[in-house]
């Protein structure tokens, strides 16, 4: 498997971690980077990686391309990839995405001549960088996570069939996405009747491995930060869902209540408050708003 040259589609901030990390593996002699926010103006090189002037460039001088865009635009890049990706290459597909649109995808790269890998991560890439744990699945899978452990990776190959890893993935999403938005919701109700000295005990009780306080403040820092493509994350789950048959009630919902605290966090409601606030600050935010 030949993997020197590696294109990222993507150069957000899964893309720029997973860059920097692979340059200086093993038999990589170059990165390169590709992202639509480029055709405003192509970056200069930055730690040896090479941004790229379109996505057909890119292509051609990748023997591996990492996709690591939003989940909307899982298909979308897929498609236009598969316009220009070399025959023999491999595509390994970072993002969040329901089996059925990773089917999609696979059908489109492998009709060209390439080969589709997909990827379920598992947790968030911050801190893990490109450690984070990934599970691979695809004809492929096997012989790339080989590569990708020999790079301190860590990848596991679930399945040669496409949609086993993303069908674990999204399971998991809508129980982490779905705690997120439930203690957003209880807290935020809670907070408003003046009851979480009562509450939040009532959870340490039950749960009492987790401090309530402390992981009441990640999850609502992480939605206010990540809210948008948590949203666009769900809603592949919720597809997840639906295409086992399934009426997807707490996915589409789950995506809802992201999609609220994104778009608050987008008309500024929570400006200026500190990565290290307690729950509860961004609390007041929202009952504040919906006082107004």
């Amino acid at each position: 498997m030949n993997t020197s040259n590696i294109g990222l589609i993507g150069y957000g901030e899964v893309g720029r971690i997973f860059s920097a990390g692979l340059r200086p593996k093993p038999g990589v002699r170059s990165v390169l980077a590709w992202d639509i926010k480029f055709k405003a103006g192509v970056p200069p090189e930055q730690g040896g990686v090479q941004p790229q002037p379109s996505m057909q460039a890119l292509c051609a001088g990748s023997d591996l391309v990492i996709s690591a865009v939003t989940a909307s635009n899982t298909l979308a890049v897929a498609q236009e990839a598969a316009l220009h990706i070399r025959a023999g290459a491999i595509f390994l597909d970072l993002n969040s995405a329901s089996p059925g649109t990773k089917q999609q995808c696979a059908a489109l790269i492998d009709a060209a001549g390439a080969h589709y890998v997909e990827a379920g991560v598992m947790t968030s890439v911050p801190p893990y960088g490109i450690k984070v744990p990934m599970l691979l699945g695809g004809a492929r899978a096997a012989e790339l996570a080989q590569l990708l452990v020999s790079w301190d990776m860590d990848a596991k190959a679930v399945s040669d069939q496409l949609g086993v890893a993303s069908a674990i993935k999204m399971c998991r999403s809508v129980m982490i996405k779905g705690l997120e938005a439930l203690v957003i919701e209880s807290y935020t109700t809670a907070r408003q009747y003046g009851v979480e000295d009562h509450v939040l005990p009532t959870l340490a009780e039950t749960f009492p491995s987790i401090d309530w306080q402390k992981q009441g403040a990640y999850f609502f820092s992480r939605v206010v930060q990540h809210g948008k493509r948590r949203a666009e994350e769900m809603r592949e789950a919720a597809n997840t869902v639906k295409e086992a048959g399934f009426d997807p009630f707490m996915a589409a919902a789950i995506a809802d209540k992201q999609q609220f605290v994104a778009d608050s966090a987008a008309d500024g409601l929570f400006k200026e408050i500190p990565k290290d606030a307690r729950w509860q600050d961004y609390a007041d935010r929202l009952i504040a708003d919906r006082k107004r």
